[in-house]
């Protein structure tokens, strides 16, 4: 299990200072049941999130990588109590979001937030760009009317949109990088804490992807937030991450400073996807680590380490026990048995 009581202060890559623990995941599980049949019966489960723990400080990125169907975005909404967990805890501030009441949930909506991967799904098209932005702060009754007009105007030019005259139209009349630009407005709106920013870049142009990940850094320096980054794409994590977390199919495999896991990933999975990130200078190619077969299916995982069926270093015991977090130094861990002689 991955250590979540870490409470002292330090800096980021980027000079931030990173504060203590903000969000808490204690051994978060989630399995979607399969139904079947007139009276719909349980036939099965897809072990979506199957025990996962980690945290995430104030002033921090983590970043959370993995291939498609690993189990992120499940993860990110699990923690917005957008989805109930099967089991474990969810820690806000110390306070536990899945035992919630219904007032401290309404303070939660605010102080947590989400920016979604699509975003021409994302926004309602029948709302202008000022309703979409202003919507959260007037649930939310964030001061008075004038206020709330004020925020969602500045918010609107913050992300590099001009309120006078965006505000006025409907998301259609928007690029893809503008709608999501539109999605960061409405996250910041309502003066959040923490974003859950849900592959937020990866329907976008490489360099849209850029402005947009630029933008991120600059509005969580000023408006001090904690940032969960979902992704897929290992450049980009390494760009905006202070800590990286490796899922794959359901588990944690490997967790470290963005630092640390790109000079030295120690688990093969994360060599595998390191390996897998396009070089363009010729004279840095090297061989690379190609996996064999297929993601198993998460309906029925393998027993034992999730990833021994297409392991290059796999062992007997990899198909049989569970590897344990094996502590490599400075946060740095690996879920793998190769680090049990080293």
């Amino acid at each position: 299990m991955t250590d979540t009581s870490a409470t002292e202060s330090s800096t980021s890559t980027s000079g931030r200072r990173i504060g203590g623990p903000l969000l808490e995941v204690e051994n978060l599980v989630k399995y979607f049941p399969i139904r079947k049949g007139l009276l719909s019966r349980t036939v099965g489960q897809v072990r979506a999130v199957d025990d996962v723990s980690f945290a995430v400080r104030e002033h921090e990125t983590v970043g959370l990588v993995g291939e498609s169907g690993c189990g992120k975005t499940t993860v990110g909404r699990t923690l917005l109590n957008l989805i109930q967990p099967t089991s474990g805890r969810v820690m806000y501030r110390g306070k536990n979001l899945f035992d919630a009441t219904a007032s401290d949930l309404r303070d939660l909506r605010r102080k947590v937030q989400i920016i979604f991967q699509d975003p021409y799904g994302s926004l309602n098209p029948r709302m202008t760009v000022g309703s979409i932005v202003g919507e959260g702060p007037a649930i939310h009754r964030l001061g008075s009317k004038a206020e709330q007009k004020e925020r969602c105007d500045y918010v609107i030019d913050r992300v590099g949109l001009d309120p006078s005259i965006h505000k006025h139209r409907y998301p259609h009349e928007f690029s893809g990088g503008q709608r999501q630009r539109i999605g960061i407005a409405r996250a910041l709106a309502v003066n959040p804490e923490f974003i859950v920013c849900d592959e937020a870049v990866s329907a976008l142009d490489v360099s849209i992807q850029a402005q947009v990940i630029n933008l991120l850094m600059e509005l969580q320096a000023e408006f001090d937030l904690s940032y969960l980054f979902i992704a897929h794409d290992l450049a980009v994590v390494e760009h905006i991450s202070d800590r990286v977390l490796v899922m794959y199919l359901g588990k944690i495999v490997e967790e470290a400073s963005a630092i640390d896991l790109y000079r030295n990933p120690r688990h093969p999975y994360t060599k595998a996807l390191l390996d897998a990130v396009p070089n363009p200078d010729p004279r840095q190619r090297s061989e690379r680590a190609l996996l064999t077969g297929d993601v198993p299916s998460p309906i029925n995982p393998p027993p034992g380490c999730r990833f021994h069926t297409r392991c290059p270093s796999v062992m007997d015991k990899c198909s049989v026990e569970i590897p344990p977090g094996f502590p490599i130094g400075d946060g740095h861990v690996s879920h793998c048995f190769l680090e049990e002689n080293e």
